[in-house]
């Protein structure tokens, strides 16, 4: 048989799971170096002999690192740990028009815990001029806002506001991100038609308890808030 003959019937290697096996190796490795971010990471030749797989394959391990945010390439110190930007990453994938309907609900329904889940926070955070700021806010929405669902413009001022008074910025990334993906599951027509006529918590009467009430009376009226919303996903 000759070589061409021959290559011509052999079968290409699948590596893949032996690179699924040596990225999760290096991260493992990383963890008992007890490496912290900035620290630099061993060498491909160093990282190929102490797990006894070819260069290729650290290689193509160490790209998908980078891909995820845990190492980077610094000009004379090589590769180094990095802390990732976890919601960059997810942004990505984040997507409505290509999550499954069961994705969708249950990303929807993150964002209703996270409201009703911050007044603590709120309350040992906000300013004077933060309620200057939400008043200001409300005052540009409809007079009757009790008996209906607020535009995606009102909805975004409001609620990104009160996640900025949080002082968490991973919180107001992850809000951002989830935005697009509950305006479209709101639109969409899978949580079912609205409920009409149910009166809840406006965002004025939000604001007026976040003033002088307490933590307990705005996660309530949180809850009120957000009824048409509950309404859609257990009725």
């Amino acid at each position: 048989m000759d070589n061409a003959v021959f290559k011509k019937n052999l079968k290409a290697i699948d590596t893949s799971s032996l690179v699924d096996k040596v990225e999760q190796n290096l991260v493992e490795l990383l963890q008992q170096k007890k490496l912290k971010v900035g620290d630099g990471i061993p060498k491909e030749l160093e990282l190929a002999e102490t797990l006894g797989v070819s260069r290729t394959v650290i290689r193509e391990a160490l790209l998908r690192l980078r891909m995820m945010g845990l190492i980077e390439s610094k000009k004379k110190r090589g590769a180094v740990i990095t802390s990732p930007d976890l919601f960059a990453i997810m942004s990505k994938s984040m997507n409505p028009h290509i999550l499954d309907q069961d994705t969708l609900k249950e990303i929807f329904e993150i964002r209703l815990v996270l409201e009703i889940g911050m007044a603590d926070f709120l309350f040992q955070r906000v300013k004077k001029e933060d309620i200057s700021t939400l008043k200001k806010i409300v005052s540009k929405e409809p007079e009757i806002t009790d008996h209906h669902l607020f535009n995606i413009s009102h909805e975004i001022a409001f609620h990104g506001k009160l996640y900025e008074i949080t002082g968490n910025g991973t919180l107001k990334k992850f809000q951002k991100m989830l935005l697009p993906v509950f305006d479209y599951v709101h639109h969409s027509g899978l949580l079912g038609k609205p409920i009409p006529f149910r009166k809840f918590v406006s965002h004025k009467e939000l604001v007026s308890i976040l003033e002088s009430g307490t933590p307990d009376l705005f996660r309530n009226a949180m809850r009120q808030h957000l009824e048409n919303h509950f309404a859609r996903l257990l009725d």
